[in-house]
């Protein structure tokens, strides 16, 4: 009976590692989908975001036909679509498209009165300004998420497991402190 009391606690101890594997695979996926989901709605914010700023750039042709134009040109070509596959700096270059953009349509719109004035216009930065909460909320989501999934792979035991699944640490979304001002509704 020695030999099979010894075999039952190897087994035992084999299915509780086993076992225990399972789930950390099953928290570490978890946590890696929580991110790519965040860093989908991210892409899918800044892409309503690009839309309404297309809006804004055709409110700003009868009033500046060739800078809109220009603009319009610029922003089309360097427009990406942040996906879940994308890299916290793909976000951050597209941001930047969005932020000199604004910029822009702000001097046009400083230089035009009744642009400023028109209810359409407002309601439009409206949207752009919705659309920057909305993606701030989302990279907050984003960061802890990662902050999180970072934090498991870095303890022990789940560092074992995480290096077997070649899951590795992620980067964070760092805030763009160089964000243009909106223009002012006043």
């Amino acid at each position: 009976m020695g030999p099979y009391i010894a075999l039952g606690v190897i087994l035992a101890i084999v299915v509780i590692l086993v076992l225990w594997f399972i789930s950390a695979q099953r928290r570490l996926v978890a946590m890696d989908e929580n991110i790519n989901n965040a860093l989908s709605a991210i892409g899918v914010q800044l892409s309503s975001r690009f839309d309404a700023l297309t809006a804004l750039l055709d409110l700003t042709k009868g009033y500046a036909k060739h800078e809109s134009e220009t603009l319009l040109n610029t922003v089309k070509a360097r427009r990406t679509v942040i996906t879940a596959s994308s890299s916290p700096k793909e976000v951050e270059e597209q941001e930047n498209v969005i932020t000199e953009a604004l910029g822009r349509i702000n001097a046009v719109a400083e230089q035009y009165p009744q642009l400023k004035a028109d209810e359409t216009y407002l309601k439009t930065m409206d949207s752009v300004n919705s659309y920057e909460k909305s993606v701030r909320a989302s990279r907050l989501v984003y960061n802890d998420s990662v902050t999180k999934l970072n934090r498991a792979i870095r303890m022990f035991p789940t560092s074992v497991a995480a290096s077997m699944l070649h899951i590795e640490k992620r980067d964070y979304l760092a805030e763009n402190t160089e964000k243009a001002e909106m223009p002012s509704m006043k």
